[in-house]
């Protein structure tokens, strides 16, 4: 085992199928004790999402990962860690020698987000081992989905329990009076419109799913997949991020809305120079090679499908292709193997984190009118009638 900082970018990432991945144990290796399970979340984040604020619960939660990716670049550019975005904030697993600072930095993008948004966004932590000292699991595998992308793959219940407890436990101490916020957003983009799946029949499906049984998570996360795979086409077939159908916002009010996020207050310079660069954009996609080689790159390089001991993903699919699906998942449900929650809506929502225009971008998927959030909010209303096979 690799005990020490270099642990996750050191392993090996399979080229195959999630389905093979899953059923060879020998694939995954056990996250040392030694590192730090952080968490984000936006408090109450289904009240804004019912105000019509998705798309700041979205670039909110985008903005915290975009945070600890820039500072640890920071403070050390050979080390990578494993996150997983949640729509309503995400979940991060951070070696022991970088924690303080990395914590300190969200801290201090919590006080940013409440001046600029007035939304409270909690920070908390677990130290691996009081994880392991649970009894739960966590083991980690590296899946490269395309020539683009390479994800985490989590299985056991080490991250279900750790986001719980800290969520549980929350303290809010930190003083959103300060005015001197020390924050570092370079990358952060929210400039594409709301993106209709290319079918006009079809919706995004924003799809969680629970098993607490860790020694059959694979064997039924395998079964899923492969019912989503057979129903709705393989990854590249049922993504709701689709090059024909991804069109700039080049609105005054999105290209400010993006400023304040990043920034935390009014730059002419900034919004005059990113609201003409979005405005020759739409010309750059639809004429020029390379726009259209970058339009590819951003369908590969969407967060589409994550697994951190449950199934997370978004895809496109048909009222009947859903029913389908909800014939197994319920199926299962029933028989207590599961619990899921589902959302299914009209578009899907998409945040930005571009460290280049080459291949250093990753974009962060969510459904609208809530998504992830909303499928949540439908798995813990599940979870109260549950009681004695998870955790409440």
């Amino acid at each position: 085992m690799l005990d020490n900082k270099g642990f996750y970018k050191n392993l090996n990432h399979h080229q195959i199928a999630l389905r093979e991945l899953l059923k060879n144990e020998n694939f995954f290796n056990t996250v040392p004790s030694n590192w730090f399970v952080i968490v984000t979340d936006i408090l109450d984040s289904t009240s804004a999402i019912n105000m019509g604020l998705h798309n700041d619960v979205n670039l909110v939660a985008t903005g915290s990962i975009i945070t600890v990716l820039n500072k640890i670049k920071t403070l050390n550019k050979n080390v990578s860690i494993p996150y997983f975005f949640g729509g309503d904030g995400a979940t991060f697993i951070v070696p022991s020698e970088l924690f303080q600072e990395v914590f300190t930095a969200l801290e201090n993008y919590s006080k940013h987000v409440k001046k600029n948004f007035d939304l409270i966004l909690r920070v908390g932590k677990m130290e691996v081992s009081d994880v392991y000292k649970s009894g739960a699991t966590l083991r980690i595998a590296k899946l490269k989905l395309n020539n683009f992308l390479i994800t985490p793959v989590v299985i056991g219940n080490g991250l279900k329990f750790a986001e719980k407890s800290i969520k549980d436990n929350f303290v809010d101490t930190l003083d959103s009076k300060e005015t001197d916020i020390s924050i570092d957003l370079e990358g952060m983009e929210c400039r594409w419109d709301e993106i209709e799946p290319k079918d006009e029949e079809k919706k995004v499906i924003c799809l969680l799913v629970m098993c607490k049984n860790e020694s059959k998570q694979a064997e039924i996360f395998t079964q899923i997949m492969d019912e989503v795979d057979y129903i709705f086409g393989e990854l590249s077939e049922r993504t709701p991020i689709t090059t024909i159908k991804l069109e700039l916002n080049t609105s005054y009010s999105k290209i400010k809305r993006e400023m304040y996020a990043r920034l935390g207050k009014f730059d002419r310079k900034y919004l005059i120079k990113n609201w003409l660069i979005t405005k020759l954009g739409k010309f750059y996609f639809k004429f020029f090679k390379e726009g259209k080689e970058y339009l590819f790159k951003v369908s590969q390089l969407s967060d589409t499908i994550m697994l951190d001991g449950s199934i997370n993903t978004v895809f496109s699919g048909t009222d009947k292709q859903i029913g389908k699906l909800k014939l197994l998942l319920d199926s299962l449900e029933s028989d207590r193997k599961i619990i899921y929650g589902m959302h299914a809506t009209y578009a899907s929502i998409m945040s930005c984190y571009i460290e280049d225009r080459d291949e250093k971008h990753i974009h962060f998927v969510d459904g609208t009118e809530g998504g992830y959030t909303s499928a949540a909010g439908e798995l813990k209303r599940k979870l109260n009638n549950y009681k004695e096979y998870f955790w409440q």
